[in-house]
Order: structure tokens, then C-alpha cells, then sequence
């Protein structure tokens, strides 16, 4: 016992109240060390597989000093390799200059030094002048250095772990709980990244509660209450609103406007997230929204409303050919908005559309990260748009997530004041964010949240 408390040791010790130390927002020294630590024992998000359709398709992962190659080898084969020459060290693919990342299709990879090359299996197949090395050039010795890689929810995982659990241990129990809602069927609508001022892990916590709400985002605050909860669950959490009886799924992203009549409160809230937000809605779910007007009568019951509005959707979907999955009512309140991947990835699910959000370092600056947002989306079958990841700047993102910005930017500098004693995370709205430092000090060894009941 100190004076601040004893340390969390369990996920249990997380219902209480904890203080959370500042060194891993603003230590360079800790930023340092999550290179080898964290990065290379975690599996990360690294791309959709839509973007490698064909063999020889392949997209590059960057993480701090370590890129990684992933590629179509086969109609039903993904590879991965570490994007390092094993002759001189030099990348194979470089990323072009204000890109995300680098794309495009290969059959093989020539080094820009001395043009050792490739195939798609990883395999050496061509090196001027190889009798020089007398024979000590082996396949293992020439071959690039395999990335363990997998799938899932139309996600292209990796990691830079070769002794690392499989994905899908990695990941539960997120299968289970994503799975009905099939986010393997949808596509990007848009997608946005930026090099922004502050620690990847205050970029992520911005988006793992809703404790900000009714202060970040007032304009909500007309359309109802935004009360949420958040649980842990091992290495991840996920957050979700607290919903009236018989409303259980107002807990999830398709949000019912509350106050006056629902009817209109409803089509003024999605009008809002459309305009503003451009984000957990779709134009279907907003058409609807406005319809409801003329196709209830006025004192209709807020669930009969909701119930109307998403049937409706459904429906005008189906006839263009979208089809929504079905999920019981019972399990979409369970999912709640948005699931936490441990370290650096949100999925937040609607059975329709979806908003993701990811987060990584830049270089070792702790006070600088990389900054990723993606909305997804049902298309009927070939009409999904083509997109590209858009650098944005700060001022061009939607409103209501430059509101998140202003926060984020200033939180960083708060965190480096002599007078800041550490973060005291809401138990029940912001569990979130303290199993995120539980679970970050078991992989670096220090920062583990403290009991301050």
C-alpha cells in the first residue's frame, strides 16, 4: 500500500475508482519502448481485404521503425512479409511521398539498391553475382522474413510475433459478439487520416466513452440523454447507453431522438449526425428518419416509432438490394456502440454501417500520432465507391470531430503540467480507458493503474 493506492492487479479492481500516471502519454522514454514491448507483441489491424483482391494485390503496414508487406499469394492465400531487403536492409516497397501507405500489384519485389528480388512465396529468385558468397547465400539465409498474418470481420490482421497466440484467442471475445452483425460484407464509404498533436492513446480514449457527450457535443444533449456504460473484457472493452425498457436497442448506434414528439426528434437527430458528423447514420436510415412524420400519427409511442423507422430502412434497403443482417434486440444492447481492440482499434457497429477509428505513434514523438478514421457501409453488390485514404487536415474533418479534436490537442498539453497528478477515469462510463492502462503496464511493465477508493 502507498499513498496513492494500491496497484490494480485484477480487471475486477477496475469497478472502483483508479488513478491512471501520466508517463505513458508524455514519456519518450516510454514511447520508446512500446516499439519492442507493445508493437511488435500485438496483433494490429493492418488493412481490409477487399484491397488485395488479386494475386500479386498487396498493401504495406507501417508501426514506428517496422513496415510490413502483405500480399495475395493465392485466390485464398495472404502473406506477409517484414518490407526489409535481407541483403543490405533496405525497404522493398516505399511509401510515396503525403501517402497512407503503399498499394499496388506485384508478382514479385525487386530491391531499389542492388535488385535482389522476390516471388510472391518470399523466396530469393534472383541475385547478380550470387557465386561471390561462395555458396553461403541459403534460402533461409536470402528468403524475407515471414509475418505471422490472418483474418477476420474482413480485417487484415498481423504480428510482428512469431511465438504470438493465434488471432482469433487474440481477439475473443469480439468474435462472438461482432459476428451477427457481418462487417465482413461492408465497405468503406470514407476514409481519413492525419498527423495530429497528441499521444496515439489519448487519440483513442477521445473515442471509448461517452462520458463527454453532454459537454464535447451539446448539440446532441437535444435529442435525448447520452448516458453510457463501458465494460472490460480481458485485453478489450466496449461502451454502450444505458436504454429505457423495451428499448433495449437504443443502446446501440441506430439512436431513437427522444423529447417531444419521436417522430421528429428523431429525423432532426440523424439530419444532425448526417450533416455534422457525417458518421453512425446512412442516407436510408436518414430518408426514413424523415418519412416518419407522414407515415405515423402524431402520439405514436416511441417504440412503435423505432421500430417503424429501422423496418422501414430495412426494407428501402432490400429493395436496392442491401441487405441488412438480423440481430436479436437482446444481443445488439450486449455489443452496445463500439468494441475497444486492444492496443490501438475501435469497431463501432451498427448492422448496417459502421465507424472505425485507429491510432498508432509517429516515430517516438510521445506528443504526436498518426490518427485514422473509416466509415463503412452495406452497397449493393458492385456499387461500393472508390476510396483512398484522405489526408485531412484538422479544420476539413467534420464538425462534430473537430470538437473531439480541440480536446484531444489540449489534453496533451494538460497532461505535461507539474500540477496534473494523473487521470481518474469514470468507473462506470470510462472503464474503458483504465483496462486500457491495466492491460498496456502487463505489456510494459509499468503504469498500471492505482485504487484511489
Amino acid at each position: 500500500m502507498t499513498r496513492m493506492g494500491k496497484i490494480a492487479e485484477t480487471p475486477e479492481d477496475l469497478v472502483g475508482p483508479v488513478t491512471v500516471p501520466a508517463e505513458a502519454y508524455v514519456s519518450r522514454d516510454y514511447a520508446r519502448a512500446e516499439q519492442d514491448r507493445l508493437w511488435r507483441k500485438t496483433w494490429l489491424q493492418a488493412g481490409r481485404i477487399e484491397e488485395i483482391p488479386e494475386v500479386g494485390s498487396f498493401i504495406t503496414y507501417d508501426i514506428g521503425v517496422d513496415s510490413v508487406i502483405i500480399t495475395r499469394t493465392g485466390p485464398d492465400e495472404i502473406r506477409a512479409y517484414h518490407n526489409v531487403c535481407p541483403h543490405r536492409g533496405r525497404r522493398l516497397i516505399d511509401t510515396p511521398p503525403g501517402q497512407h501507405h503503399a498499394s499496388g500489384k506485384r508478382m514479385s519485389f525487386v530491391c531499389g539498391f542492388h535488385a535482389w528480388t522476390f516471388n510472391l512465396e518470399g523466396r530469393c529468385t534472383y541475385i547478380e553475382h550470387k557465386d561471390d558468397w561462395q555458396g553461403a547465400l541459403t534460402d533461409s539465409r536470402t528468403s524475407l522474413g515471414k509475418v505471422q498474418v490472418d483474418t477476420w470481420g474482413g480485417w487484415i490482421w498481423i504480428n510482428l510475433d512469431p511465438d504470438a497466440a493465434p488471432l482469433g484467442a487474440y481477439l475473443d471475445p469480439i468474435p462472438a459478439m461482432l459476428d451477427p452483425f457481418q462487417t465482413q460484407n461492408m465497405r468503406y464509404r470514407w476514409r481519413k487520416w492525419i498527423v495530429f498533436n497528441c499521444n496515439w492513446k489519448v487519440a483513442m480514449e477521445a473515442f471509448a466513452e461517452t462520458y463527454h457527450v453532454s459537454s464535447t457535443h451539446p448539440e446532441f444533449m437535444e435529442f435525448g440523454q447520452f448516458r453510457g456504460w463501458a465494460r472490460n473484457h480481458g485485453l478489450h472493452t466496449n461502451i454502450g447507453y444505458d436504454a429505457p425498457k423495451d428499448m433495449e436497442e437504443d443502446a446501440a448506434k441506430l439512436r431513437l431522438g427522444t423529447g417531444g414528439d419521436p417522430r421528429i426528434t428523431t429525423a432532426e437527430l440523424q439530419n444532425y449526425t448526417w450533416e455534422n458528423a457525417n458518421t453512425n447514420t446512412t442516407r436510408t436510415l436518414v430518408d426514413a428518419a424523415n418519412r416518419l412524420k407522414d407515415e405515423l400519427p402524431e402520439g405514436t409511442p416511441a417504440p412503435v416509432v423505432f421500430q417503424h423507422w429501422l423496418k422501414s430502412a430495412r426494407e428501402h434497403d432490400a429493395a436496392r438490394g442491401v441487405v441488412w443482417p438480423v440481430v436479436e434486440p437482446s444481443h445488439t444492447a450486449k455489443a452496445g456502440t463500439a468494441w475497444q481492440v486492444f492496443p490501438n482499434f475501435q469497431i463501432g457497429q451498427a448492422v448496417n454501417n459502421m465507424l472505425c477509428y485507429s491510432a498508432k505513434p509517429y516515430g517516438d514523438d510521445p506528443d504526436m500520432c498518426i490518427f485514422e478514421a473509416a466509415v463503412y457501409e452495406l452497397f449493393p453488390q458492385g456499387e461500393a465507391p472508390e476510396t483512398a485514404w484522405e489526408y485531412t487536415r484538422a479544420e476539413d474533418w467534420p464538425p462534430v470531430l473537430q470538437q473531439d479534436f480541440n480536446n484531444m490537442a489540449a489534453v496533451q498539453q494538460g497532461m505535461k503540467n507539474v500540477g496534473f497528478r494523473g487521470t481518474q477515469p469514470n468507473p462506470y462510463m470510462e472503464r474503458s480507458i483504465a483496462s486500457l492502462h491495466y492491460n498496456l503496464a502487463r505489456y510494459m511493465g509499468t503504469g498500471a493503474p492505482r485504487s484511489i477508493a
